[in-house]
């Protein structure tokens, strides 16, 4: 496509894409236009804003999609910073959208509910249990990784690129089948719950979760309930 229609198509987006404010009162701001026209956000954020209970959208206030240098450089498409969603503006579909908006939202609770979620080290006795079996079942398959990398419950960004480049996650994928949600759910704790978390808002039928995870599905299940959390 050339410059001059590339222009164009920037300028008609930019049209027809404004900022708005949702029905619960959280803005919505377009620093850079969504560059798949066949997107209704408004749609999309509707959807999220009716499936998940109030207080779990009480830490965000904006969503605001473009293009950032921080996506490129950490080779994301989404992120959550002091009460924003930060989303990128390529997008596959809805589907893809709902589930950045969704796994970012499970970051945001972290700071009001991580007691809640990870205070009885349940959910960290779980995780740690999978990546002990990952150890063994990778070692089984000549994949050599130091034992130092499955005990280390956060992120490591030299981890989770052995994980991505020298396995690959479709590979990963068949080798961690019953074990976890997600190849990037054994990336580290936080992960591990904002897989799940986006998991449970995704699909009705909650069987995977609960025979996958069930320490996690259950700290989820009871997020639900606003009474429950303040008790």
């Amino acid at each position: 496509m050339h410059t001059k229609q590339l222009q164009e198509l920037h300028k008609k987006r930019l049209e027809t894409q404004t900022d708005f404010y949702t029905a619960r009162g959280l803005h919505v701001y377009f620093k850079d236009p969504l560059m798949n026209d066949k997107i209704d956000v408004q749609r999309v954020i509707n959807n999220v804003e009716n499936k998940l209970p109030a207080h779990l959208l009480s830490e965000i206030e904006m969503i605001v999609f473009g293009t950032f240098d921080e996506f490129q450089e950490r080779s994301i498409n989404a992120a959550y910073k002091d009460g924003a969603l930060y989303i990128s503006n390529f997008q596959d579909d809805e589907a893809d959208l709902y589930d950045d908006i969704i796994h970012e939202i499970s970051h945001s609770l972290e700071a009001p509910y991580g007691y809640e979620i990870y205070g009885d080290e349940r959910v960290k006795s779980e995780f740690l249990q999978k990546r002990i079996l990952m150890h063994d079942l990778l070692w089984a398959k000549g994949y050599k990784f130091p034992k130092s990398f499955f005990t280390n419950i956060e992120y490591d960004e030299e981890f989770d690129m052995l994980l991505y480049k020298d396995i690959g996650y479709d590979k990963l994928a068949n080798l961690l089948t019953g074990l976890f949600i997600s190849p990037y759910a054994a990336t580290s704790l936080r992960e591990y719950f904002a897989t799940g978390f986006t998991e449970f808002y995704t699909h009705s039928d909650h069987n995977l979760l609960k025979k996958v995870s069930p320490a996690l599905y259950e700290k989820i299940f009871i997020l639900q309930d606003s009474k429950i959390l303040d008790n």
